[in-house]
């Protein structure tokens, strides 16, 4: 509880170093403004219904888009720190994309699936999948051998060494290559419908940036953070919590 009042009183400040920022006069308020017009924006929008509609379709191809990494994502990356031919060859491959922003995927996704769906769900996939195929391949790698070596002298094979030992003591860092996959699938949705997908946040924003409107560009963008720490702390923060209470990795 503390940490949380902590965490409001910081957005506290920021908020109020804002309004004082903008009452300087310094900066037009059309560049720069109020925290005031940003939040009658932002409630404009959710009362007649337009940012919820626009969140609930982001989310929607979000959702999936990542979730079609992680189970694409998480399999490749444990087959890569297990079978050294192909972390040698497939292996490479993905480091080498992983170099790659997600908006260069914007053209292929065009000329292969048009202005669709199917397009911006492709950019999302692509944008997550190498951070998780990359974080889950390391913390297989990571897993002490002598954890394994135990584990089989102890009579586990096959399946039951996989899900009983090596994914339960490579999973804190499986947990942080999602977390990192969340973050770079919000980037990439966010360029798909910014560019070229119609409906979402990303839409949202670039209306607000076709009309000079800096009030609902920065609406937009505290819609897209709030987002972004709900997720993480709803859900995710949850889990590696647990995760990390029953690994005994928790500071003292």
């Amino acid at each position: 509880m503390a940490l949380f009042l902590k965490r409001v009183a910081f957005i506290a400040a920021l908020i109020v170093a804002w309004d004082l920022v903008v009452r300087l006069g310094e900066i037009p308020t059309y560049v720069f403004p109020s925290p005031l017009e940003v939040g009658k924006n932002l409630w404009t929008n959710l009362a007649s219904g337009s940012l919820p509609l626009a969140i609930l379709i982001s989310m929607k191809r979000l959702f999936i888009g990542y979730g079609l990494s992680v189970l694409a994502g998480v399999p490749l990356g444990i087959a890569l720190g297990r079978i050294p031919a192909l972390s040698w060859s497939v292996g490479t491959l993905i480091v080498g994309l992983q170099a790659l922003p997600s908006i260069c995927w914007l053209p292929l996704a065009l000329l292969w699936f048009g202005l669709s769906e199917n397009a911006i769900l492709f950019v999302v996939l692509l944008g997550a999948l190498m951070s998780i195929v990359t974080a889950t391949e390391d913390a297989i790698r990571t897993v002490p051998p002598n954890t394994l070596r135990a584990a089989r002298m102890m009579g586990a094979r096959g399946h039951v060494l996989y899900f009983r030992v090596l994914l339960p003591a490579a999973f804190p860092g499986i947990l942080t290559g999602l977390k990192l996959g969340w973050i770079f699938a919000w980037r990439a949705l966010m360029a798909g419908e910014l560019l070229f997908v119609a409906g979402g946040i990303g839409q949202y924003l670039h209306t607000g940036r076709e009309l000079n409107d800096m009030a609902q560009v920065l609406a937009a963008m505290v819609s897209i953070i709030a987002l972004g720490l709900a997720f993480d702390r709803l859900i995710l923060g949850r889990i590696e919590s647990q995760v990390r209470a029953r690994w005994g990795l928790d500071r003292s």
